[in-house]
């Protein structure tokens, strides 16, 4: 983690896991079959999940694959929000939160890059991906506990915008998710 990291760190600590589980409890509470909402949220379970194998990998070609995939489910996840869910959250009155949004994914982009980079059995390498995955978890938090439910509140076509998020995600993931 760099210096700038753990100044960042320092001064805004993260949001408690209470809070947490109480923000994807209220968007599970919002979430209808087949809504945005709830692909989004299953999409955060995957990420949680690949985080986990990532860090509990206990050889370098597994760390590597599990890194892979992880990125895989990242980019897709993020590709489909960037392309569908933060140009309609714009649209429906949140342009502050969807520029913060892409903000905050461009970040995790390149952090992702910076860990590629590293020896995936060193220390560096996993202080770097609890890095991400705190960055993710906020952006989670975020998602769930405001953005998405202000989306799904205001948003001017839900159907459209579940089928085209859908759309998205498969188009870079496809089958990798299940892997």
């Amino acid at each position: 983690m760099s210096v700038l990291d753990k100044i960042v760190a320092a001064v805004t600590p993260p949001e408690s896991e209470q809070a947490r589980a109480e923000a994807n409890a209220k968007a599970w509470a919002a979430a209808e079959p087949g809504d945005f909402l709830t692909e989004a949220l299953e999409h955060h379970k995957l990420l949680l999940a690949a985080f986990a194998a990532a860090k509990a990998a206990p050889d370098e070609v597994s760390r590597m694959a599990a890194q892979k995939h992880l990125g895989i489910i990242l980019v897709g996840h993020a590709g489909a929000e960037e392309t569908v869910l933060y140009p309609a959250l714009a649209d429906a009155g949140e342009a502050g939160h969807a520029d913060l949004a892409y903000g905050e994914q461009v970040m995790v982009k390149l952090q992702m890059a910076a860990l590629e980079a590293l020896p995936p059995m060193s220390q560096d390498w996993m202080d770097k991906i609890e890095h991400i995955e705190g960055a993710v978890r906020h952006h989670m938090f975020e998602e769930e506990g405001t953005w998405f439910l202000e989306l799904k509140e205001k948003g001017k076509n839900p159907g459209k915008t579940a089928m085209r998020f859908k759309e998205e995600y498969e188009r870079y993931v496809g089958d990798e998710a299940n892997a």
